[in-house]
């Protein structure tokens, strides 16, 4: 019973520790109030109304607290307006996510944020901050995600980001960053950009798994980018001039060498006697082409006798809309065989036409990796069968298919009217744009009379007939996942030709202009055909896609490219085909329809009818029709750049992403919590 003092006393002390906690965890709760307070008084003064001492601290919009503290600060696009201030976030010392991306936020990251060593996840792209990386950043050794793109962050990348090496995620593109990327060796690292920065020299060895998307509108090469200068590719273990089996060609001493066996030598003149055979029947191939040659030119003039009329009628069963302008718009809706092969007649005729004439070649001038090994030449175009695939305001376009079964579109010409020197200037133009997100100009074919333009034929044909082609109960329904992913590529794809020169611009973007592969994988086609038109030259048709301050479409600015994909993405999003005159009884355009509808309220009238079926995103939806909407305002000044455009999307589609993750398995990129 003596004891009994002692454990009264153990009870009483334990009894008044864990009354004292709650407490505590106030008094923490009170300082992460007055922390948030502080940034609301600096940056967010009117967008934050609920942020106020009538509504608990942990229910404020964008807070998330556990234990007491506050865990989670997800702000994106809240209306967030200058400088963040010190010694606010760093009082946040329990906080593991920080989201206050699509903002407003100016000046440098404040370098108490370091305080934060809970801090897991950090997003702030799409804002105006400035200066270097701050080394206080590289003291939050928890960090798992870090996105600071969007932003005017500048000097060279830190080798510092070596000390985070938790990252399973680095985004630092478009800034202006410039230098080379440093030696950087994160083991989790998963995603990692710096496209569009001024960066240059050669992708370090870590990074050189990562995808071409990560590096581009930078001078840096290796890995993905191809070959730096001076860099051989690696020798394959076993191929010549790989190191030999140490003993295979000297003994121990290494001074006695190895002599040539009967069997060897057998082999060699086996090898001399083969060569000669070969020699031969390369020069009887050689003597049949001359032939074969001979007989073509008679060809040639049999195909100038038949008349060039019939490449010029309508082709059957196309949709205007559809059809378009692109390099093969109607091959989704059925292509339909030209009488007696019209890209070989067209072929044909050019060369009969510039065979006596001056200012014309008779053979095709290739582009890009074709150029050192062409796997055609005119003669086997010549030969090729031939189906209208659609005819547009710049010409038409045919499907060739080669003696091989190869397949290659051939758009010719129509109102071209340039002189050959700034013919093939201009051309060259097009044809340096190499891009996997662009269709490239593989060839092209100049005489007096005929232009002739080759590319690699895509044969899902164009988002316009995918969209519009066939709305039967039977269509397969084109999911948000798909449509999103088009989106992201074609605006990639034309913000790669936007990053050609300050003047570059595709001058043509719309539906039928986007090719698709087997895989639904969009491509963006016919770049820079307006600058090969004459002054003369005026369209069939008013495109809906035209900005309103475009009165020459020969010269069409970056900013009115961003225009037309804006009127792309209401098109994607609505379903309605904007080369309409009018989308609804109103009369009015797309752009303006939409504004109207917005006007009111976000309602479901405005999406497609098959894409209300995925409520699950009904919010990016509406994120993206916010990109469309900004995208297709009226003044140029106030149109994202292209680049901005692509990142905006790719956020859009990662939320998407994440919050499926999240619903699935409980974790997400911006979620509860990065998964370790």
């Amino acid at each position: 019973m003596a004891a009994m003092p002692g454990l009264a006393r153990v009870a009483l002390a334990v009894l008044v520790l864990f009354s004292a906690l709650p407490a505590s965890l106030s008094d923490d709760l009170n300082s992460d109030a007055q922390a948030l307070q502080g940034l609301r008084s600096a940056v967010g003064r009117s967008a934050l109304p609920s942020w106020n001492n009538s509504t608990p601290t942990c229910q404020w919009d964008g807070v998330s607290c556990e234990s007491g503290r506050v865990v989670e600060l997800r702000l994106p696009g809240a209306g967030l307006i200058g400088t963040l201030p010190s010694g606010v976030l760093g009082n946040l010392t329990a906080l593991r996510t920080l989201s206050l991306r699509y903002n407003a936020l100016t000046g440098p990251i404040p370098d108490d944020l370091s305080r934060a060593t809970e801090l897991r996840a950090l997003y702030l792209q799409h804002n105006s901050f400035s200066g270097e990386v701050p080394a206080s950043l590289f003291t939050l050794k928890n960090l798992v995600r870090l996105d600071i793109a969007e932003n005017k962050f500048s000097g060279e990348i830190s080798p510092d980001f070596n000390k985070l090496n938790r990252l399973g995620s680095l985004l630092l593109e478009s800034n202006d960053f410039s230098g080379e990327i440093p030696k950087l060796d994160l083991p989790t690292l998963e995603q990692f950009n710096v496209s569009y920065n001024k960066l240059n020299g050669s992708i370090p060895t870590k990074l050189r798994k990562m995808p071409k998307d990560s590096f581009l509108g930078t001078t840096l090469c290796g890995g993905p980018l191809g070959l730096c200068p001076g860099e051989t590719a690696p020798t394959p273990a076993g191929a010549p001039g790989s190191q030999p089996d140490a003993g295979g060609v000297a003994d121990v001493a290494g001074s006695k060498k190895k002599k040539l066996s009967g069997g060897a030598i057998a082999g060699i003149a086996i090898g001399c006697v083969f060569g000669v055979l070969l020699l031969l029947a390369l020069l009887f191939f050689l003597c049949r082409k001359r032939s074969s040659k001979a007989r073509s030119t008679a060809a040639v003039e049999k195909g100038h006798d038949l008349g060039m009329a019939q490449l010029d009628a309508e082709p059957k069963g196309q949709n205007g809309s559809a059809a378009g302008n692109g390099v093969h718009a109607g091959a989704a809706a059925g292509a339909v065989p030209a009488a007696a092969s019209a890209a070989a007649v067209a072929a044909a005729a050019a060369a009969a036409k510039s065979g006596g004439s001056t200012g014309g070649t008779k053979k095709l001038i290739y582009f890009g990796p074709m150029a050192v090994a062409p796997p055609f030449d005119l003669e086997d175009l010549l030969r090729a069968s031939a189906e209208v695939l659609g005819k547009g305001a710049f010409g038409t376009a045919y499907k060739a298919v080669m003696e091989s079964g190869a397949a290659v579109a051939v758009k010719r010409l129509k109102d071209v009217d340039l002189p050959e020197p700034e013919f093939r200037e201009r051309i060259a133009a097009i044809g340096a744009v190499q891009h996997e997100l662009v269709v490239p100009l593989r060839a092209y074919y100049f005489s007096k009379d005929e232009k002739l333009l080759v590319y690699d034929y895509m044969s899902m044909g164009s988002l316009s007939a995918l969209l519009h082609g066939n709305r039967a109960s039977g269509r397969t329904p084109l999911d948000w996942e798909t449509r999103s992913a088009i989106a992201l590529a074609a605006a990639r794809g034309v913000a790669h030709i936007h990053s050609t020169g300050p003047t570059a611009s595709h001058g043509n973007i719309k539906s039928s202009n986007v090719l698709l592969t087997k895989n639904y994988e969009a491509r963006v086609s016919d770049h820079g055909l307006p600058t090969l038109v004459g002054p003369s030259f005026s369209p069939t048709r008013v495109s809906g896609y035209r900005a309103p301050e475009v009165t020459d479409i020969r010269r069409v600015s970056q900013k009115a490219d961003v225009y037309s994909f804006g009127v792309l993405l209401l098109e994607l999003l609505t379903g309605k085909a904007p080369t309409h005159a009018v989308v609804n009884e109103e009369g009015l355009d797309l752009p303006r329809w939409v504004q109207s509808v917005v006007r009111e309220e976000w309602t479901a009238e405005v999406f497609d009818q098959e894409l209300l079926r995925y409520q699950s995103v009904e919010e990016e939806m509406v994120q993206l029709l916010q990109l469309a909407i900004d995208c297709s305002a009226q003044h140029p000044d106030r149109r994202p750049t292209m680049s901005d455009a692509a990142a905006r999307i790719d956020e859009i589609r990662r939320s998407s992403s994440d919050r499926q993750a999240t619903e699935s398995a409980g974790g997400d990129r911006e979620g509860d919590e990065p998964s370790l």
